[in-house]
């Protein structure tokens, strides 16, 4: 998305609200209209553009002809949630597209984000309860992205679904760790109700192994749908690290989004530095301007990508090029090629870093708070745990083959909890193909 498409930082920074301003209907078409008949479309490619399969160069010529309920049926067609996908997706599909050859994708997420913003506006989307009732239940264990998948998908093929989140409210990540400014939560809202009108049974507060154990579940459900992410954070454990003022990313982020009396951490007046350069970096740096951080710094261990395309990621695959998110032109500095040796301190409190540079020297950096950003390392400890199954999860992964299936009878996983955390549309390309996996196997085993 261009940046004339952002509200402007000045006024964004005073508040949590979303940062891309609505798509005009004219805009909309001006980006549709790029989209030729290229072919082969290896935007909508699974291995080198979009995992779902989106039907792109379709809905783009019905947005072009301004059919616009024909163009949100293409779009529901292979997408449950195109309006988390056009907000939160990095967009593997504009990185595959035939007009980047030129230099200039198709801006493909703003034709889907105008598709689906449309069709919310215009009531146009609406539940779709099953008429048919298998008399199958099924539980979902977790209400992330791949969790809402496959308990939509699977209640409109006529099974009874539960969905058990842990949380005291539904959406997983899609809640508590994106930020307001990225997406506000009442577009998760709105499909909570639907789901719910299409017969989705949803309990929050219920952890696997605290309040239900796995086998419990097992016991009572015909078929039992692990999508509980890939929450386990990947820590930097050098000395000073038990230093007061260190904090993983999740936590920092979840507060955030969960503050109703104040936070628990906060980066105001403070001078921060963020350790790690990913999407979830590019969080923490957006939710610490807007907490009003004195200063702050974004270290990548990662020497800087190129500006431009990467001779080694040719076209039409994902691209090793030099990535920045709106939070990056809000302020703060990134530096990269930094590594952090040592965490130190003062009176119990973190007050400073010692990092070394690609060329060995090292350098020692104020901070008053320190957040860890450096990616996921698999399904929870309690989770692994709790399903106490020889074989089923290797590497903080539930190994499951192509089909979601799992090593025990009636078990499947799909999302990060399976591939380890990965993008939005895996999550959902994986929460559909679970779903199918499930109705197979139930009217194989257990036939209407």
């Amino acid at each position: 998305m261009l940046d004339d498409s952002y509200r402007p930082v000045r006024e964004r920074l005073e508040d949590f609200k979303e940062v891309a301003k609505p798509v005009r209907e004219s805009s909309a078409r001006a980006a549709a209209v790029r989209c030729y008949d290229c072919g082969v479309p290896f935007c909508q490619a699974e291995e080198s553009g979009c995992p779902l399969g989106n039907l792109i160069p379709d809905w783009n010529l019905s947005v072009i002809d301004g059919r616009w309920d024909e163009a949100i049926d293409r779009l529901h067609a292979t997408n449950n949630f195109p309006e988390f996908t056009s907000r939160l997706c990095p967009a593997p599909c504009e990185s595959a597209c035939v007009r980047d050859l030129e230099g200039q994708a198709v801006e493909i997420k703003k034709v889907e984000r105008s598709i689906i913003d449309r069709a919310l506006a215009s009531g146009a989307v609406k539940a779709r309860p099953s008429k048919l009732k298998t008399g199958r239940n099924v539980a979902v264990v977790g209400s992330g992205p791949a969790g809402l998948t496959a308990a939509q998908e699977l209640a409109r093929l006529g099974h009874s679904v539960t969905v058990f989140e842990k949380s005291d409210r539904v959406g997983g990540l899609l809640r508590y760790g994106i930020p307001d400014f990225k997406l506000e939560k009442d577009t998760i809202d709105f499909r909570i109700r639907q789901l719910e009108e299409e017969g989705v049974v949803f309990q929050t507060g219920v952890e696997i192994g605290r309040s239900v154990t796995f086998n419990e579940l097992r016991g009572r459900f015909d078929a039992v749908a692990l999508a509980v992410g890939a929450e386990r954070p990947r820590d930097l454990l050098i000395p000073g690290r038990d230093l007061k003022g260190i904090h993983f990313a999740m936590d920092f982020l979840v507060d955030q989004n969960n503050a109703t009396n104040g936070l628990m951490v906060s980066a105001k007046g403070l001078r921060v530095i963020i350790i790690g350069g990913g999407d979830t970096g590019s969080d923490c740096l957006g939710t610490a301007l807007r907490q009003k951080a004195s200063s702050v710094e974004q270290f990548e261990i990662a020497t800087e990508p190129p500006k431009h395309r990467s001779e080694k990621t040719p076209w039409p695959y994902w691209p090793l090029q030099l990535r920045s998110s709106h939070a990056h032109a809000e302020g703060g500095t990134r530096k990269f090629s930094i590594a952090t040796e040592e965490f130190i301190g003062h009176g119990g409190h973190v007050t400073g870093l010692k990092v070394r540079h690609d060329d060995g020297s090292t350098e020692l950096i104020s901070t008053d708070l320190v957040i860890l950003a450096m990616g996921f390392m698999g399904v929870g400890q309690n989770l692994e745990k709790s399903f106490a199954a020889p074989g089923l999860i290797q590497n903080g992964r539930i190994v499951a083959n192509p089909q979601m299936e799992t090593i025990l009878p009636r078990v499947y996983a799909a999302g990060d909890a399976r591939r380890g955390a990965s993008l939005i549309v895996w999550a959902i390309a994986e929460g559909r193909k679970m779903a199918a996996s499930i109705h197979r196997q139930l009217q194989v085993e257990l036939p209407l």
